[in-house]
């Protein structure tokens, strides 16, 4: 079965254009969890536009599904923040600071070594790791070198390609997904899922893990209710 994971930034960016607490990011985590969700994942950034590191720490004692933090490993804070809360999972994204929204995965080769070891301290702690990858081969080996648990196939390309040629948009991604299970790799994906294309990413993709799925979500949640909407995306993966 692949998990839904509902990633509540947006509901933190709404609160924070007005300022006070609400919507309340802690009630969101608890009731996405009660509508269906597999589970949570926030993002928090250094300059916390959205979720920020007190939200962190908040939300952790409310979950009772698993809970997923994104970010960049060198900001120290964010290794701090991680150690101390200690999720579930931990995803790392190659984010430069002030970056509007994740747009590429890691090199792994290139950073080997580093993510060899930011790695081996996450799994230290008892966290699973998860890295952020673009749908190429050699990408997906080289995290198989670095000792990661899982990868999570940025799906920006995939989603993007989706309505003029879905085949060839989900083909790479295919391989991809192929390879890193031949590798023992978990496999995640995330990044521009929707209700439209979600469904033939996870028909070519049986052996996907877990989605990460949040501005859509949240979009969609407007109009269809949060409880609805959550059942919708889930329906997609059944």
């Amino acid at each position: 079965m692949t998990k839904l994971s509902v990633n509540i930034n947006k509901i933190a960016t709404l609160r924070n254009s007005r300022g006070g607490n609400n919507p309340d990011v802690v009630k969101a985590a608890i009731d996405a969890q009660e509508f269906g969700a597999d589970g949570v994942t926030v993002h928090p950034r250094p300059d916390e536009r959205h979720i920020r590191y007190a939200d962190v720490r908040a939300i952790k004692p409310v979950i009772t599904t698993e809970f997923n933090i994104e970010g960049n490993p060198r900001e120290r804070s964010f290794v701090d923040l991680v150690l101390d809360v200690r999720p579930h999972q931990v995803t790392l994204v190659p984010d430069e600071l002030g970056q509007l929204t994740s747009d590429h995965g890691w090199d792994t080769r290139r950073h080997h070594d580093y993510l060899r070891d930011i790695i081996g301290v996450f799994k230290k702690a008892g966290i699973r790791v998860s890295i952020f990858v673009d749908p190429a081969i050699d990408m997906v080996e080289g995290a198989a070198d670095t000792g990661t648990d899982r990868i999570e196939l940025y799906t920006e390309a995939y989603a993007r390609g989706y309505a003029s040629d879905r085949e060839a948009a989900v083909a790479p991604y295919r391989a991809a997904a192929k390879r890193a299970a031949e590798l023992g790799l978990g496999i995640n994906a995330g990044h521009d899922l929707d209700l439209q294309n979600l469904a033939f990413l996870k028909q070519h993709l049986p052996q996907l893990d877990e989605v990460s799925i949040g501005h859509a979500l949240i979009a969609d949640a407007l109009y269809l209710g949060f409880e609805n909407t959550i059942q919708l995306y889930k329906r997609q993966l059944a």
